[in-house]
């Protein structure tokens, strides 16, 4: 079984009064460590990455990297749509221990698929980690073709891909334009089960911030073969996880963490607004439906 495989979570930040929450964010990592998660990644999306300070989030991997203590992996997100940028937070994960880094596609520059080689290529030639490239069309608008990530596969420390465009087609692409051993990784939570069995390593999921053993179950059943079991998981979760996404993520995933008394406040930083009352109520349905309140 490859290092980096099974249910990783991507984690939510925690704040209070707008400042980073250092006890909360060390109790979300204990709580999915004993509750079967395969590997932490601290300051992806779903972390808040966009509106995090720079310190702020050299200081969140290194607090991650600290109390993971080698039990599991971590991935950290050091992606930005500034080379130089991404060059230097990589660097400082690096410096943190971190098992590896997970990079974004640089959004709003709008770069052609060489701009993305070339971007991708000054990265892991400049700090010697493990670097899983991240392709989510959604947010970055421009998509990293299958035969960017082959000739990115090349390069030695270039080891995977979070792949978050929810397509079977393309993932099917760039699984079979890829060597064996590079590490494919979901990052869509509602098609992370059949990526599996089209040939991916698992999921950087969302919904793993709340329920991290149903999640880890899935996948581990899917790497498996067992078609039954993940299954029926995938479709005990699938409301939930759609209600991750009812209003802009992370917002559900905080607010349900709130709920269920794993952090003290589920605040979001601007431009993310607060959950509606209406919205709040219809999560507090599906945390009920799933046992988790």
């Amino acid at each position: 079984m490859k290092k980096f495989h099974g249910a990783l979570v991507a984690l939510v930040t925690p704040f209070i009064d707008g400042q980073l929450d250092e006890q909360g964010f060390i109790d979300l990592i204990e709580f999915q460590i004993a509750n079967g998660t395969h590997g932490i990644v601290p300051c992806g999306t779903t972390g808040e990455s966009a509106t995090t300070g720079f310190d702020e989030h050299k200081r969140v991997i290194d607090l991650a990297v600290k109390t993971v203590n080698g039990r599991i992996p971590v991935i950290a997100g050091t992606g930005a749509n500034n080379t130089l940028e991404a060059i230097e937070l990589t660097e400082s994960a690096k410096a943190s221990g971190a098992d590896a880094v997970l990079s974004v596609v640089p959004y709003y520059n709008k770069p052609d698929q060489e701009g993305m080689y070339l971007h991708f290529k000054s990265i892991a030639e400049s700090v010697d980690i493990p670097v899983f490239l991240y392709n989510v069309p959604g947010r970055t608008v421009v998509s990293m073709n299958a035969e960017t990530v082959a000739r990115l596969a090349t390069i030695d420390n270039i080891i995977g891909i979070k792949e978050a465009s929810g397509s079977l087609e393309h993932i099917s692409d760039v699984i079979r334009k890829t060597p064996d051993d590079f590490i494919v990784l979901s990052g869509d939570d509602f098609t992370s089960m059949p990526t599996v069995f089209i040939g991916s390593d698992g999921v950087i999921s969302v919904i793993s911030n709340i329920y991290p053993r149903g999640m880890s179950k899935m996948i581990e059943c899917a790497l498996a073969g067992d078609i039954k079991g993940a299954n029926e998981l995938h479709y005990q979760m699938y409301d939930v996880m759609k209600l991750m996404f009812s209003t802009p993520s992370p917002g559900p995933a905080k607010k349900a963490l709130e709920m269920m008394g794993m952090i003290k406040s589920g605040a979001t930083r601007l431009p993310i607004a607060p959950m509606k009352e209406e919205a709040v109520e219809n999560l507090k349905k599906g945390l009920v439906g799933l046992g988790l309140i």
